[in-house]
């Protein structure tokens, strides 16, 4: 079954999107984190250190980080969408709504 998370909101609804996207970027993150080979390839990409996770999740960018690093890599994009009953584009959705809500850096 498919997650209906993206179908019930309206393109105009941006405050519902951005939470929505945020909670897809967590449970990404929470998958990501479940297995220690893609934990490990995550932190290395991100030069991140295990210690250091809980810190840079609250930064503004880093659940946009998420997304960017499951949607480069489609095996993980297609595991994550299977593991989480989603649309593989539901990345891809919830990493536009994380922009546009996100402050661009200086």
């Amino acid at each position: 079954m498919k997650d209906r998370r993206w179908s019930g909101i309206r393109k105009s609804d941006s405050q519902a999107r951005q939470q929505a996207a945020e909670e897809l970027a967590i449970a990404a993150l929470s998958f990501i984190a479940g297995e220690a080979e893609r934990l490990g390839r995550f932190l290395a990409l991100t030069g991140i250190g295990p210690e250091s996770i809980r810190d840079a999740a609250r930064e503004p960018n880093f659940l946009l980080g998420v997304l960017d690093h499951v949607a480069s890599d489609e095996s993980l994009l297609v595991a994550f969408a299977e593991h989480s009953g989603i649309d593989p584009e539901d990345v891809a959705r919830a990493r536009e709504a994380l922009a546009r809500g996100t402050p661009q850096a200086p």
